[in-house]
């Protein structure tokens, strides 16, 4: 049931959702010693093709700055990520995943995928195929 806090309770039962699903992930996630915003983060990282600044990955994370500081901080922690020195900004630190973060990576997606591929599984091709066409129809009309 929605928690009707908007004025539009089909927003109201996309917003419930939406979160439902990131729990459902974020708990079979945190049984391997991961998170979803870990997870975003490893992503990034994974899929740069350079190392990346701290800004960088906050901006494609969507994630505000002091929060990337703490999941890059609790990465470097756990060796999944290192700070590298700039090459041509003596005060800048770009960060690139270790072996152990590509692995923690490549588990997590693996986790990741198969909740998604549970939460899903009574969508059929053509009910797939309707879901995505009406999220297109909303996120076009908020462009």
């Amino acid at each position: 049931m929605a928690v009707h806090e908007s004025s539009d309770v089909l927003i109201d039962e996309l917003y419930e959702t939406t979160h439902q699903l990131r729990q459902f992930v974020e708990i079979r996630l945190r049984a391997g010693g991961a998170s979803v915003a870990r997870l975003r983060a490893l992503r990034m990282l994974a899929r740069a093709e350079r190392p990346l600044r701290m800004r960088d990955l906050s901006e494609l994370t969507g994630v505000a700055a002091r929060t990337t500081t703490s999941i890059v901080d609790s990465m470097e922690r756990d060796g999944l990520v290192e700070r590298v020195r700039h090459p041509h900004d003596r005060r800048a630190f770009l960060l690139r995943l270790t072996d152990e973060g590509l692995r923690c990576h490549r588990e997590a997606e693996e986790v990741d995928r198969r909740a998604l591929a549970e939460a899903t599984a009574a969508l059929d091709a053509d009910d797939r195929a309707q879901l995505r066409a009406l999220l297109a129809h909303i996120r076009k009309a908020t462009a």
